[in-house]
């Protein structure tokens, strides 16, 4: 590691994944959702044009897309916003179709690299592990992995190679949310929350090749308000049983083989200080069949705490668009601005955009010796280290779908572990 004082060179960065996040390539065309152009890409390409990363490659599995995928962005993003280039390396080549083009990706990478990861969920540990083995450090759309055990064993890889590793759970970074966390912060333990996260029933064509076999929708939309719970409630309280419930028919009349919706109930014990603990009640819900609306996402949270409530819409800001083309919107720019100003990309703010600088910024500082990983585990940044909990509560919820709805329960070490250690069938007295 360089000294404090010895300028290094920014990282280049390698994007792990092609889809609709990475690029907003879906099928052959521009997704349908409300990231048509990307984010991950996109976001990069404008790092590069100031300096924050140097080159840049993308990996997938199916080469004979990138011709395809750099059509696409030259048209949404190249031809859209002036002094950004899209040019990047692509693995495998445009020939082959290779699921472990990774492991010969990462090779082209030295230590102290980034590697941004958004592929099928049961692909994040192999994926992140060759990265971080390798010396990069890495950041992991939500969520990080399926199974406690295998974050676990994340955790402990990141701190014996020392890299950062971190969970992309950009809701962190939405203004709304972030205040939300702050003044929750002085009123008081848990009593009750309720989420509700979901997407159109298109979606599920979008999610086809993965939906029902390497992941579910509570793994995919009921992660942000879990990590959302997790982030305010870090060191006042832990969550120590979990019962989850499904609603089906939609996805399979699809033949897809998947729950529609699910529901996490989940009991968190609060701490108090040194007063007797208390329980609060949870309860997250997902679903990937609602209806076409105004929004993409609808995404919403009602907290109520020990001395006030909380109530937050995300989907809808107060700002409308309709037009001959699309039709009535309620908009969002504060996720992804994608409207040019003056010809050029002008959406640094977004906190979709945001989420991935200050990943960027903190591997750079790291990269300095001017900070060390350990250092953002204080939240600034969702760490490896400090999510445990969000993983333990997604797999408790799965295993309780795959047990008759069994409830599971956390295990920690002590009386005020913070830590899960393992996940275990509810035994009834």
């Amino acid at each position: 590691m360089a000294s404090s004082s010895t300028p290094t060179p920014p990282p280049s960065v390698l994007m792990v994944g092609t889809g609709e996040y990475t690029t907003g390539y879906v099928g052959g065309t521009a997704s349908d959702s409300d990231k048509g152009a990307g984010v991950v890409a996109l976001s990069m390409f404008d790092f590069r044009s100031r300096g924050k990363v140097s080159q840049i490659g993308m990996c997938g599995v199916n080469g004979k897309k990138f011709p395809g995928i750099r059509e696409h962005m030259t048209k949404m993003i190249g031809n859209v916003y002036s002094g950004l280039s899209t040019e990047c390396a692509t693995f495998p080549d445009d020939t082959s179709v290779d699921p472990l083009a990774y492991k010969t990706a990462v090779k082209s990478y030295k230590p102290g690299d980034v590697a941004i990861i958004f592929t099928p969920d049961d692909t994040h540990f192999d994926i992140a592990l060759e990265c971080i083995n390798a010396g990069l450090h890495v950041m992991v759309t939500k969520p990080i992995v399926k199974t406690l055990k295998d974050h676990q064993t994340l955790a402990k890889r990141a701190k014996e190679i020392g890299v950062l590793v971190g969970v992309e759970v950009h809701k962190r970074l939405d203004p709304f949310y972030a205040d939300a966390r702050d003044r929750a912060k002085s009123l008081g333990s848990l009593q009750y929350l309720a989420s509700y996260m979901s997407q159109p029933k298109h979606q599920l064509e979008t999610f086809k090749a993965w939906a029902g076999k390497s992941s579910d929708i509570s793994y995919y939309l009921n992660s942000h308000h879990v990590d959302f719970s997790e982030w305010v409630l870090h060191g006042t309280a832990r969550p120590v049983r979990v019962t989850a419930a499904a609603s089906t028919g939609v996805a399979k009349a699809r033949d897809i083989d998947t729950e529609d919706s699910i529901t996490l109930t989940v009991l968190w014990e609060n701490f108090n200080g040194d007063g007797p603990k208390t329980l609060g009640t949870a309860v997250y819900t997902s679903s990937w069949v609602a209806p076409k609306s105004d929004v993409h996402s609808q995404q919403r949270f009602f907290m109520m705490l020990e001395k006030g409530e909380i109530n937050v819409d995300q989907a809808h800001r107060g700002y409308t668009v309709s037009t001959d083309a699309s039709g009535f919107a309620s908009s969002n720019p504060l996720f992804m601005k994608y409207t040019p100003t003056n010809g050029k990309f002008s959406g640094q703010s977004s906190y979709g955009v945001k989420s991935f600088e200050n990943f960027i910024d903190a591997v750079h500082s790291i990269n300095q010796g001017a900070t060390t990983p350990d250092d953002y585990n204080d939240g600034s940044l969702a760490s490896v280290h400090t999510t445990l909990q969000g993983t333990a509560i997604l797999e408790a919820g799965r295993r309780s779908l795959d047990n008759d709805f069994a409830p599971y329960d956390i295990i920690y070490e002590g009386d005020v572990g913070i830590d899960p250690i393992d996940l275990k069938k509810h035994v009834f007295a």
